[in-house]
């Protein structure tokens, strides 16, 4: 007779159905688990004899044979421990097979058969009702299964308590959903004073979507406003909760249930590997990029990243997910993300301009820029040079506007471009292409004509047409209009002008006065 159990392997964010198959054999006493398990799963044999001697049972004194199929699927995590301990015990005949057919465990063991918390129950949860399955799962992972919809859970505590439900002496209760949290409240953009120029480029980022560089010395405000970034945009919708929360619940971070609807911010250290950036390591974890899916991937001091690790990169801001590759399986997880990057204008900090400049400028500045591949730099689509901040900014009162007033024009312009997708299209103008961008983001004849002279000029790639063209339908959106005209695209064009060293010359292709002058803000 062979047991079955239903379990899964979790591939990315999307988890798949493993049967884990236990067989009695004669033959000498041995306790095997085949089926491409790594190390945590052949250390199960250990946690589930221990947890049966917990409560006072044996292991059969025969070869007992566990079977991970399908075998050529890797096997990775504790969470096999349960699935396999319950599939020993409808063996031996402790827990009747029928009352396990439609169920899926997940779990991990302690020493005194307790159930302990594993990662990922929300995607255990999600793969379980697409089967027509309910889901066993720790206590601790309970609240944040029940958010899977529909599906059929059980939380208990310990082995004894699942046994006993399952035997009818007791009733486990269905776990209820975690909280839905605000997040937490986040700084006011009222408290930046001056830098008028980045609060415009960080409100025309935030309504559109588009990846963003400040460029300034050393208390100029570059982290003050990255850090507000959050605050300015909506919270997340339904679908973008869940995709968020499932790479969150792979990586072990969702507690005790509660879900947040703030948009993602991370900040890795400039000391970050590719692995931690992108994903990767043993088990194949999500990376920082895949964290803050759905939200802002903030990198300060971007120069004193690594090349390769800004470059791993590339791919992600452009498709909005990452492939992880391995030697025997790829692992893909999202990243749609917003990039924020600071930097120094140059290793020193101050640039060839002002108190301080370095003596070095300009070719100190050329080469602490040339760190950063072009490649990377033409997929940013604000390039904005921050001035230090004078005496006399400080001294002002706060700015008549803050994060709400500012987030108010946001969501009336994300409400413009939701309105105007079409089915199956992309809402926010940053990944608008093809027919889409062509019917939405086309310019007057003037504005038109401006954008070749800047391509003709060899200031624009493909890829930068395309983003201008976005960028300009983002700033047209915030001033309510229809029509995307010249003033539009100029303004475009001078975020888009280059990598921007402090204290070197630009020659952008619109002149600051083309671009209407931003009063309040």
């Amino acid at each position: 007779m062979v047991a079955r159990v239903a379990t899964v392997a979790f591939d990315g964010v999307d988890a798949r159905r493993v049967d884990v198959e236990v067989q009695q054999a004669s033959g000498a006493v041995v306790f095997l688990i085949v089926g491409l398990g790594d190390k945590a799963v052949g250390e199960s044999r250990e946690r589930v004899r221990a947890a049966f001697a917990g409560l006072g049972l044996a292991l059969p004194s025969r070869r007992l044979i566990v079977n991970l199929a399908p075998a050529d699927t890797p096997k990775e995590g504790s969470h096999y421990d349960l699935p396999i301990a319950l599939a020993i015990m409808a063996s031996m005949g402790i827990i009747p097979q029928d009352a396990l057919e439609s169920w899926l465990a997940f779990g991990e063991l302690s020493l005194d058969g307790q159930i302990a918390p594993t990662a990922g129950a929300l995607p255990a949860a999600v793969a379980a009702s697409s089967l027509g399955l309910g889901l066993i799962c720790p206590e601790a992972g309970g609240p944040e299964a029940a958010w899977a919809g529909d599906a059929r859970i059980l939380a208990p505590r310990s082995l004894i308590a699942l046994i006993n439900h399952f035997r009818g002496v007791q009733v486990l209760s269905a776990p209820t959903p975690g909280p839905i949290l605000d997040g937490p409240a986040g700084a006011d953009l009222r408290d930046v004073k001056g830098q008028e120029q980045g609060k415009r480029a960080l409100e025309i980022a935030a309504a559109g979507g588009h990846n963003l560089m400040f460029i300034g010395p050393p208390g100029s405000g570059k982290s003050m406003l990255a850090q507000r970034l959050p605050g300015l945009l909506p919270p997340l919708t339904a679908p973008e909760l869940l995709e968020t929360s499932m790479v969150h619940s792979v990586a072990g971070l969702i507690a005790k249930g509660a879900l947040t609807r703030a948009r993602p911010f991370r900040a890795p250290h400039h000391s970050a590997s590719m692995a931690a950036l992108v994903g990767g390591g043993l088990r194949a974890k999500p990376g920082e990029v895949s964290l803050a899916h759905n939200g802002v991937l903030f990198l300060d001091e971007l120069p004193e990243f690594a090349g390769q690790v800004l470059d791993s990169l590339r791919q992600p801001l452009e498709t909005g997910e990452v492939m992880v590759a391995r030697a025997n399986a790829h692992v893909r997880y999202p990243a749609r993300v917003q990039l924020v990057a600071a930097a120094n204008p140059c290793k020193c900090g101050h640039g060839g301009a002002g108190r301080g400049h370095c003596g070095k400028a300009p070719r100190c500045q050329l080469s602490y820029f040339s760190r950063i591949s072009g490649p990377l730099m033409d997929r940013i689509d604000l390039q904005v040079e921050m001035p230090p901040v004078t005496a006399a900014d400080m001294a002002l009162p706060p700015p008549a506007e803050g994060t709400v007033e500012v987030a108010a024009r946001i969501a009336a312009a994300r409400n413009l471009q939701l309105d105007r997708a079409q089915p199956g299209e992309e809402t926010l103008n940053a990944r608008l292409e093809g027919r889409a961008l062509e019917r939405i983001a086309a310019p007057d004849e003037a504005g038109r004509a401006l954008l070749v002279k800047a391509a003709e000029g060899g200031a624009l790639s493909a890829r930068g047409w395309t983003r201008t063209l976005r960028l300009a339908r983002t700033i047209a959106d915030l001033e309510g209009s229809n029509a995307l005209r010249r003033i539009h695209i100029a303004e475009a064009l001078i975020y888009r002008r280059g990598p921007l060293v402090a204290g070197t010359e630009t020659t952008p292709f619109a002149r600051s006065s083309d671009v209407a002058p931003v009063t309040g803000r």
